[in-house]
């Protein structure tokens, strides 16, 4: 009844709350980071959500406030992370305020306020079938694998933790447990970005590290993953 019925009306009430609320701290944030970033203050990106009836997984366009800046080196190509992630950048990861422009996500429909945490397409394409199950339903701002080591914890446990909310964790009691675990990681700064790095590694360049994939296979999911992006 929860998960078909209640949950939907109750992310878009919240949000709607949220955003109200939050109006001038969104404000704010826009200022700062249109001018902390030299330009546009908000990161676009597309990822995969819940699957259509077709069984295939919607690509959206998930909107957070940018972290790291976009400066390029004298061929065009990105710095590396470590030199575009500024002291603005890192205060915003540090306290997920980064985050906060995916309640307008959940308010469209595309996010959930709990569920498994919208990866990248070409993440997506390295998945197993039962890993794509985390795809049955709406990506959330927060989920069960987040307040169980988010990103100290490896890939597939994540997705371990991701296929046991899918399977019996979707409960009005669950998802406030989520809720309130989340704020105590939140306000305690824990597990922001794995020890030793400054950004998480990509779910196939892990595979890759790990010796999980050979370099054809790795090529061809990243081909796949460019196509998509495409459609």
């Amino acid at each position: 009844m929860y998960a078909k019925y209640i949950k939907r009306s109750l992310d878009f009430i919240l949000s709607f709350i949220a955003i109200f609320v939050l109006s001038p701290v969104f404000l704010v944030l826009t200022i700062l980071g249109a001018i902390a970033m030299r330009g546009n203050p908000f990161f676009i990106q597309l990822r995969p959500g819940k699957k259509g009836k077709d069984g295939k997984e919607r690509i959206f366009k998930l909107i957070k406030f940018r972290t790291m800046d976009n400066r390029k080196d004298k061929e065009g190509n990105l710095l590396p992370d470590n030199i575009r992630l500024n002291k603005y950048g890192r205060i915003l990861r540090s306290t997920s305020l980064d985050e906060l422009p995916e309640l307008f996500n959940i308010l469209k429909g595309d996010m959930s306020i709990v569920g498994p945490r919208p990866q990248l397409v070409r993440d997506m394409t390295f998945m197993s079938a039962e890993q794509r199950r985390r795809h049955n339903v709406r990506p959330g701002l927060t989920g069960y694998a987040q307040v169980s080591g988010r990103n100290n914890i490896s890939w597939e446990q994540k997705f371990e933790y991701d296929i046991q909310y899918v399977n019996n964790g979707i409960t009005l009691i669950n998802d406030v447990g989520i809720i309130f675990q989340t704020i105590g990681k939140v306000l305690k700064c824990s597990d922001i970005v794995r020890e030793g790095t400054v950004s998480d590694m990509d779910f196939g360049d892990w595979l890759m590290q790990e010796g999980k994939v050979t370099q054809e296979e790795y090529e061809q999911k990243q081909d796949k993953a460019e196509r998509l992006l495409e459609i």
